[in-house]
């Protein structure tokens, strides 16, 4: 029988592939079929996970700043029509690294696209062509062990924009879209779910409301399409919600006065505690009660209350933007356990570019 490595045994040569790096794993896959047979085991991940050798990532889907010519030093200049790129964040380690552009898309990712994480998988989804802001139907799949592209199955009609998206977190690989709007701008309640695993969409029941510029989560194993407007109301959100049973596909009631007040619900997350958090427009971070009130938790620091994005994991959250519109980015963390502190991330310049959206993933 082959060892995984020669004189060692499978044990201990299983316990050195563990700890390798994230961002080695397209090498340690090309050594041999052995290797990468390990590698794309499940259990191998599970036990990398159980080992406590798995770590957060964060994935965001961020401006390129573009480079002017200065002298000898390179710098960075605002552009009106930034190029979007796919940048990996690792919050405990403060690196930050740029993922291969898609290959038949030479402009970058396409604008307001949506990303999700499933396994060890990235999926983009939608968005606008970046030259004629057409909407896509296209989806593109990236691969972090062989860290390679591939096409997947196009989003079926119509062509929607700004819809809610959300990946289901318990394994069975599949990426949610409820709501948008279609190229009339006619705000949309039909829903559909992508099995990557597959490459096909499997259509859902509609949602009971027209729900634009809506927000989708998994919480508490459902998935949750929040907010969002309806045709006639063009901008003035709404505060209500539904959610869709994971195990029977169908959507429970619609739950009213979940959102304080009409409020945008771009910046709405779910932490890893089961509860609901979002940054309020005042420039705090609030949490849902489960009587259903707000609490604040933290204040968001000044230069990161333009544009944020909130991510939430295990029981951190970060959150990323700027202190005005078109400035740099910053990152803060904050802990959950009873902390109202938050801890600075370094940003590197070439990663202060705005972020459009983002997700997270534990490799």
């Amino acid at each position: 029988m082959q060892e995984l490595i020669p004189g060692l045994p499978d044990e201990i040569a299983r316990d050195c592939l563990l700890r390798v790096h994230y961002e080695a794993f397209r090498t340690v896959r090309s050594v041999c079929r052995l290797w990468k047979q390990e590698l794309e085991s499940p259990s191998f991940h599970r036990l990398r996970k159980s080992s406590g050798l798995s770590r957060p990532v964060v994935v965001l889907a961020q401006a390129e700043p573009p480079y002017s010519s200065g002298g000898p030093a390179q710098k960075y200049a605002a552009s009106a029509t930034p190029s979007y790129r796919l940048v990996l964040c690792s919050p405990t380690t403060a690196t930050w690294d740029s993922l291969p552009p898609i290959p038949v898309l030479p402009h970058g990712l396409p604008l307001f696209c949506q990303i999700a994480a499933v396994g060890r998988e990235l999926v983009v989804v939608g968005g606008w062509d970046p030259d004629t802001w057409a909407a896509s139907d296209g989806v593109y799949v990236y691969n972090l062990e062989s860290a390679s592209w591939r096409r997947g199955a196009r989003m079926p009609a119509p062509r929607r924009s700004f819809f809610a998206c959300a990946a289901s977190p318990d394994g069975d690989r599949r990426v949610f879209v409820a709501g948008g709007h279609d190229e009339e701008k006619n705000a949309l309640k039909s829903a559909m779910a992508y099995d990557v695993e597959r490459d096909a969409w499997d259509p859902l029941p509609d949602i009971a409301r027209e729900r634009d510029e809506c927000k989708g989560v998994f919480l508490r194993g459902n998935y949750h399409v929040i907010g969002g407007y309806a045709t006639e109301a063009q901008g003035l959100f709404g505060r209500s919600a539904e959610a869709l049973d994971a195990a029977s596909w169908n959507w429970g009631p619609v739950e009213e006065d979940v959102l304080e007040g009409s409020t945008c619900p771009r910046t709405c997350v779910a932490g890893g505690d089961g509860r609901l958090y979002v940054c309020r427009a005042a420039g705090q971070v609030a949490v849902r009660e489960a009587a259903g009130g707000w609490r604040t938790v933290a204040e968001v620091p000044e230069d990161a209350r333009v544009a944020p994005q909130l991510l939430a994991f295990d029981r951190e959250l970060m959150v990323m933007g700027s202190a005005c519109h078109g400035g740099a980015q910053a990152c803060y963390m904050l802990d959950l356990n009873g902390k109202t502190t938050w801890r600075q991330v370094e940003v590197p310049p070439e990663y202060s570019g705005h972020v459009q959206a983002s997700c997270c993933l534990e490799i």
